[in-house]
């Protein structure tokens, strides 16, 4: 019998450069945040083309600092898309704000644009548009919607760390860029997050909440040469949060973005290869994949045409790690939930785009060090199931 092969969904790329880099921190006596924090943070400015990075502990931490920075009050109106990860929306309430959900656009799942001004009232103050899968949003649109109605721009880039809109860096568009360094990201620092913006004032005191609202980190209260005269040890700005990054998780952030590119170009590879392979195939549906961007190629994300077919999505995922194959799915929409559904009442049809891809969308397996023949097993297995399963016509033609 032939072996079955496995394929995980995701692999992190983890080399020696990577082990060297930690090993060095572990023995130079500082683990947490210091001057790798710095070095990163410095690296991942200029590689944005941001005036500042801030590196934090997480994206979930990256979301609310922005949102916490606008000072919101409780009858402020944040605008989102419910076709996203949990953090999105939950960090609006965390921040004290009213949330407001927008559908996405069929083609590639970002929110809708248009539904943006639509849904714009004398409430509202920010909008965080999310770039789905590292497919960016329709920028342009999007900021001169802030541009008219004073709105603060959140960019969610937890999958978009290499994409641009229209030969513009991601993290260098929005007032707050907010990235993710998760295991499963197209970088990692095991877990981690970084915030990017051009504002002076917001970046500082994005800074001073990171770090339980102290006017100084302990990297410059304990080390000699960085203590400011010895004047004052430190003083409690606000009431902070504890969402610092380690210089352990920064010594990965750094040789991980040196690699960036090349990574990118590997996953950039295998993307083509799936479309190439399964654009004829007539139950499945891919987004769009339009010139002007450069895509983040985060996620390979089919649609299943399950009307063609006799068993559904869940069913399918099923069938696939049957075979040994790691799938995932991106996203169910939070309005199908059951905290959002008991909170706000919503329905299905509420946000129809994003509830019918939440019914068909899978995430295929897709990582750098994935093979060509990996690939093709992935793409063999997908075409096996839809034959197997290709819904029979109900229907005889009756001769009279």
């Amino acid at each position: 019998m032939k072996e079955q092969k496995t394929i995980p969904f995701f692999k992190p790329y983890i080399g020696e450069e990577e082990e060297r880099a930690v090993v060095e921190v572990l023995r130079s006596g500082w683990l947490t945040t210091g001057p790798k924090v710095m070095q990163f943070e410095s690296a991942f400015a200029e590689y944005c083309g941001a005036k500042h990075a801030i590196a934090l502990s997480s994206c979930t931490a990256a979301l609310h600092l922005a949102l916490v920075a606008l000072n919101l009050k409780p009858e402020d109106e944040v605008i989102t898309t419910p076709f996203t990860f949990s953090a999105t929306a939950s960090e609006i309430l965390h921040a004290g704000a009213k949330l407001k959900f927008v559908d996405v656009k069929p083609e590639n799942g970002n929110i809708n644009e248009s539904l943006i001004r639509e849904s714009v009232n004398e409430n509202t103050r920010a909008v965080i548009p999310v770039h789905l899968a590292g497919y960016p949003c329709d920028m342009d649109s999007i900021m001169d919607i802030a541009s008219e109605y004073n709105l603060k721009i959140i960019e969610d880039a937890a999958h978009a760390l290499e994409s641009e809109f229209n030969k513009v860096k991601i993290g260098s568009i929005g007032d707050f860029t907010c990235f993710s360094f998760y295991a499963t990201k197209n970088i990692t620092t095991s877990e981690g997050g970084m915030i990017t913006c051009d504002n002076d004032v917001l970046a500082e005191w994005i800074r001073v909440l990171s770090l339980h609202g102290m006017s100084r980190d302990a990297w410059k209260r304990y080390m000699p040469g960085n203590a400011n005269n010895n004047s004052d040890y430190y003083h409690v700005m606000c009431r902070g949060y504890k969402y610092n990054m380690s210089d352990l998780q920064a010594a990965l952030g750094i040789v991980q973005l040196a690699k960036a590119e090349r990574l990118w170009r590997k996953r950039d590879f295998l993307i083509r290869k799936y479309r190439e392979k399964l654009m004829a195939v007539p139950e499945i549906e891919l987004f769009d994949d339009p010139s002007n961007i450069k895509h983040g190629r985060h996620l390979m994300i089919i649609k299943l045409k399950h009307e063609m077919l006799d068993i559904n999505r869940n069913q399918f995922i099923r069938k696939m790690k049957e075979k040994g194959i790691g799938c995932s799915i991106h996203f169910v929409s939070l309005h199908l939930h059951p905290y959002y559904r008991e909170k706000y009442g919503f329905e299905p049809s509420d946000f129809p785009v994003a509830d019918d891809l939440s019914n068909r969308v899978i995430s295929l397996p897709l990582y750098p060090e994935m093979r060509e023949e990996d690939l093709d097993y992935v793409v063999e297995n997908i075409k096996n199931i839809i034959k197997e399963h290709k819904l029979k016509s109900l229907v005889s033609v009756q001769w009279v």
